[in-house]
């Protein structure tokens, strides 16, 4: 099986230890994107909900740059550093996927990371 890695300027760099998103198998499988602006690399400040759309902003980035999109998605999973951000960050995500949205889950982030409220993760078709 081949596999490219998928890397763009247009979303936040990902630490040596991993890549952006990996093409493989007909699927982009995008790591865990933190809320982080690509022009000032800094954490987005605010509500959840605009943390969540700066994930979402940086996800399309890295889906565009394999060829793929939003409305490609098929799973997603949401890490949150507080659980009572989960009614925010589902009222956001509602406004990126009002119908068919992809399969998802959450978690709670095992490790704080100062003002990063989410992350988010995805898998979409190539």
């Amino acid at each position: 099986m081949s596999r490219t890695i998928i890397t763009t300027p247009a979303a936040p760099a990902a630490p040596a230890s991993y890549s952006q998103a990996v093409k493989a198998a007909g699927l982009v499988f995008v790591s865990g994107t933190a809320p982080i602006d690509p022009s000032t690399g800094q954490v987005v400040k605010g509500p959840v909900q605009a943390q969540v759309a700066q994930c979402l902003r940086n996800i399309s980035a890295i889906l565009e740059a394999a060829g793929s999109s939003l409305e490609k998605s098929v799973s997603a999973t949401l890490i949150v550093a507080d659980e009572e951000d989960f009614a925010g960050a589902n009222e956001e995500w509602l406004k990126w996927f009002p119908r068919n949205p992809p399969a998802r889950q959450g978690a709670k982030m095992p490790v704080r990371i100062p003002d990063m409220k989410i992350s988010i993760a995805m898998i979409a078709e190539a």
